[in-house]
């Protein structure tokens, strides 16, 4: 698939993908942007702000299996996994998979689940493959986790670990909606006149990883990609305010990122521009700031907003 077509298609799944979510085109962006990126993304914000429709939407956008589960203190493992059923006809244990075979999984307020449950997911997203009793089950292509967090309910949550959380290409934060977009969401609920919104496919499950594969031939100068090492490395030089910077894992996930959006814009190369819109979600999670920060109102975004305010941006012609 050529650049082009990436850039139609990515047009196309969004303008789809509008109708159920209203004025927030650069989440809706930055979430294509990942799932193009063959990354998985995780939703932090208050509840009530669509992120489970999000994951709906772009699911049937794109035409693929989509499967939710809401995590709870109790959720097994093999919950999520699957587990072993003994058949009395044929007198063998058979596989019934669980919920993790599918293209798109929504791990609902992720945070809810022991640390024993979220690795089990956890090892699938990095591996694409799930092991029980000896035996490995690849999972299929495209395999996209979107994780959600109730930022504000801690009592009865487990948070994910910074190890963990290095593992979600972005975290998103959707926010609050303008009066004037809320007064759209009202109208449009009184002119469909029911909850649900119809939100068509327009690709397939095998366009999605044509489309995966077309952003790796999209072009990175050497200029970029010193870019993408100073932005990273300033965010290990800063120990004002950081206490451990982003790794070689932070590095690898903006030249994923900025691939991708190239691509969305229908470009073959990468600018600086690119890189500096998906810095933030990208490695803003992989900072952890000084203890003494913790109380403060100074998050990993805006510090990460200032890392890229100083880092000198490259001549690009």
């Amino acid at each position: 698939m050529k650049i082009e077509e990436v850039h139609e298609k990515g047009k196309r799944i969004l303008n789809e993908a509008g109708k159920a979510i209203v004025g927030k085109e650069e989440v809706l962006k930055l979430i294509l942007t990942t799932i193009l990126a063959d990354g998985h993304i995780l939703i932090e914000d208050l509840p009530g702000l669509a992120k489970t429709l999000m994951a709906k939407s772009f699911a049937t956008a794109l035409g693929v299996k989509f499967r939710r589960v809401q995590f709870t203190p109790d959720l097994l493992p093999s919950d999520i996994l699957g587990v072993s059923v003994f058949n009395q006809k044929t007198l063998e244990f058979e596989f019934r998979k669980g919920p993790i075979f599918t293209n798109i999984l929504l791990a609902d307020e992720i945070n809810r689940a022991p640390p024993k449950t979220q690795s089990a997911l956890l090892e699938a997203m990095q591996e694409r493959q799930v092991t029980i009793e000896g035996k490995t089950y690849y999972l299929e292509r495209p395999f996209i986790v979107i994780a959600t967090q109730n930022p504000i309910e801690q009592e009865g949550t487990y948070p994910l670990p910074e190890a963990q959380l290095d593992r979600f290409l972005v975290r998103l934060r959707v926010g609050y909606p303008t009066k004037q977009e809320e007064i759209e969401i009202l109208k449009r609920r009184i002119e469909r006149k029911k909850e649900e919104v119809d939100i068509n496919p327009i690709v397939t499950p095998e366009d999605v990883v044509k489309m995966q594969r077309a952003v790796e031939d999209v072009y990175v100068s050497d200029a970029i990609l010193e870019y993408i090492t100073d932005i990273v490395k300033a965010t290990r030089e800063s120990k004002r305010e950081i206490d451990i910077g982003a790794s070689p894992r932070g590095s690898l996930a903006l030249l994923k990122l900025s691939r991708a959006y190239a691509a969305l814009e229908g470009r073959d190369y990468v600018i600086p521009d690119d890189v500096k819109k998906v810095a933030v979600p990208a490695l803003s999670h992989r900072l952890i700031l000084k203890r003494e920060l913790w109380y403060t109102r100074v998050s990993q975004e805006s510090v990460m907003e200032r890392i890229l305010e100083k880092v000198p941006v490259p001549k690009f012609e």
